[in-house]
Parts: structure tokens; sequence; C-alpha cells
């Protein structure tokens, strides 16, 4: 049986005021979730704009094999 059938199942048990409460929990779950998604899609989105500031002025360098120290194969 999935989670989410065992959930519904006891929630169905419940008086209606503690069905309530559960769903404010889910809710609330949920914001976090999707807080903490948001929160860590703006750090990667910082990090990378960091990391990258200034690059669009340098010129591009052209690099060959013969530049590699190590090549796998």
């Amino acid at each position: 049986m999935r989670v989410a059938e065992q959930v519904q199942q006891y929630v169905a048990k419940l008086p209606q005021p503690l069905q309530a409460e559960v769903l404010d929990f889910a809710e609330y779950l949920l914001s976090k979730v999707e807080r903490e998604s948001e929160e860590e899609t703006n750090w990667s989105v910082l990090s990378l704009t960091t990391a990258m500031r200034g690059m669009e002025n340098e010129a591009s360098p052209v690099y060959t094999t013969a530049d590699l120290k190590v090549v796998f194969s």
C-alpha cells in the first residue's frame, strides 16, 4: 500500500477538527519544500552569476591538445 493511501485511511478515521490539523500540517510541509526549492534555485543562480562575473569581457583563450597535462583515453 502506498504511503498516500495509508495517510488517507488514517485521516479518514480522525474527527473533523483533527483532519483540519492534518491538512494545515500538510500545507505547511508543502510550503516548506517549495520555499527550500526556491532558495536552492536562487543560490544556484547567484553562485553561477558570481562565478561568471566579469568573464563576458575576457577574450576567449584558444586551447589545443598540446596544452593538456594529462590525457585520458
